[in-house]
């Protein structure tokens, strides 16, 4: 074969098989569609979307309202829960450290934490500042973090001291498994090192710097001047309930962050800048980037996925997921809240990023934009992603709500009288849950959980549903009661009774409840 007809048909191939290697202009009315088309098929009551592209801001804008009841609108301003998107400024915290020679990614965790402790002790003494922030410490998903969720009375030093009554459920860097109590202990190790706390840590050195003045690493901390922030919708029985929580402060570096489009476009940029600022001025070096974009470990690749986006491998970074996407490397993340979520989505080869938050849970709304904006930004096939996400989300929904309910019982028990029933459970990681009976009725009550109280519904035997006060947790659990021989209370575990609808934060399965002595 001759060269030039090599060459043309090594083009041709390129053009047939390779992604693009610039992004088509984007079609802001087009973007405006998806979104408002997106809102009204999931029912979400607010929106807002960014869209960087080579270092600019090509779209951002506010949808819909923040709360149903007083109507006012959404804005590009308006501040949401970022939740788990805050892990990233954890991790760029630490690369700012890594940058002064105040630490290394692979230091030892116990080097600035002495008293840090898991319940296996080759891995307390191994756990490095790395494996903090990659989801491999052995602990399972979301294991622990009723010490954190729903807004609970713990400090740090109580996480930190019940992380070793937590029994790993694989062995140390051997699984992923989504956990946010490493990067709480992540968050202290920032403020032991800095000599300031993680919020401040945050707000001074990477929210001031980057000019994100409204954002905040907390909700207490937003300016009171400032009301325009968006509460949570929960979707239950037909209808939206307003639902309002504190932006996760307890999960700190895990998940507290405050902010809107406008300024999470400035951390995209700086992002996709590789850590350099509008200003000029580099936030954290790209040697640190790579390091946070590296795959620390693997995660399984559904069909689904490979065919969607040709996905052949994800993995997790340091406070980041990283797949591949119709052969490009997509780095972001997604949070979530009760009522709330976000999504982060950028294409470093293409300099271009996607930023959404919304006042609702239906995360695949997000994912519908995200996808929507990408399909147009890099040319790929043309599909309705709102639609596509909306068969997939109803269907899953009403899978998980048809088997939410208990199954009935065929050899039903009678339960013991009341009493016997009553007194304290302690968890070692947890601490003291109360069982008492009011007024002929068995009561819960998680001591350092405002939220979590509730009742006993009788199921068989010594078995009983909690239903929690407030029914929009969507976490009702079953609670199984161990008696001595002489029916004296001796233990109990929990689990949900839902497991598809409850969040995997409500980790009840994960209780240890010994009783006390009376």
């Amino acid at each position: 074969m001759k060269l030039k007809t090599l060459l043309a048909s090594s083009a041709l191939f390129a053009a047939l098989h390779l992604p693009n290697s610039a992004s088509a202009a984007l079609d802001k009315d087009k973007i405006t569609a998806a979104i408002e088309h997106s809102m009204a098929r999931f029912d979400v009551p607010g929106m807002a979307v960014a869209v960087v592209e080579d270092g600019e801001v090509v779209y951002a804008q506010g949808f819909g309202v923040r709360h149903i009841q007083s109507q006012e609108p959404v804005t590009s301003e308006t501040l949401f829960g970022i939740a788990s998107n805050t892990k990233a400024f954890t991790s760029a915290a630490l690369a700012m450290l890594v940058d002064e020679g105040k630490l290394d990614w692979d230091d030892k965790v116990q080097t600035h934490l002495p008293e840090f402790r898991l319940h296996d002790p080759y891995a307390s003494a191994h756990m490095t500042i790395r494996d903090l922030l990659s989801h491999r410490s052995g602990l399972g998903l979301g294991q622990g973090d009723l010490m954190i969720w729903p807004d609970t009375n713990k400090s740090v030093a109580d996480i930190l001291a019940g992380l070793k009554h937590l029994k790993p459920k694989s062995s140390f860097r051997s699984q992923y498994a989504y956990n946010n109590l490493m990067f709480v202990t992540a968050g202290e190790v920032v403020a032991r090192v800095s000599g300031m706390s993680w919020q401040d840590y945050i707000e001074q050195k990477i929210l001031t710097p980057l000019e994100m003045t409204r954002s905040r690493a907390g909700f207490s901390r937003i300016a009171p001047d400032n009301t325009n922030y968006a509460t949570g919708h929960i979707p239950l029985d037909g209808k939206l309930h307003p639902f309002f929580v504190n932006y996760l402060e307890d999960f700190r570096g895990a998940g507290a962050i405050a902010s809107n489009v406008e300024e999470m476009s400035l951390w995209l940029n700086t992002q996709l800048n590789g850590g350099t600022m509008a200003n000029g001025e580099q936030l954290f070096s790209e040697k640190q980037q790579r390091e946070m974009w590296l795959p620390h470990i693997n995660r399984a690749v559904s069909k689904k996925a490979f065919a969607d986006s040709r996905r052949q491998f994800s993995g997790y970074g340091l406070g980041w997921s990283i797949v591949d996407y119709h052969g490009y490397k997509r780095v972001g993340h997604g949070g979530g809240i009760l009522g709330m979520v976000s999504q982060v989505s950028l294409i470093p080869e293409e300099k271009l990023g996607v930023v959404v938050l919304s006042n609702q849970q239906a995360f695949s709304a997000l994912s519908a934009v995200t996808e929507e904006i990408f399909e147009q930004a890099l040319e790929l096939e043309d599909k309705d992603w709102v639609e596509i996400y909306a068969e997939q989300h109803f269907s899953r929904k009403e899978k998980a709500y048809a088997s939410a309910k208990p199954a009935m019982v065929e050899d039903y028990q009678q339960a013991l009288p009341n009493h016997y029933y009553t007194g304290t459970l302690h968890d070692a990681w947890y601490g003291d849950v109360i069982i008492e009976e009011v007024s002929g009725t068995l009561r819960i009550d998680f001591t350092h959980t405002k939220r979590l109280k509730g009742q006993l519904k009788h199921h068989s035997g010594n078995t009983f549903i909690v239903k929690w006060d407030e029914p929009l947790l969507e976490a009702d659990a079953f609670i199984e009661f161990t008696m001595g021989s002489d029916n004296t209370l001796k233990s109990a575990s929990m689990r949900a009774v839902a497991p598809q609808v409850t969040d995997f934060s409500f980790d009840f399965r994960n209780l240890d409840l010994r009783a006390t002595e009376q």
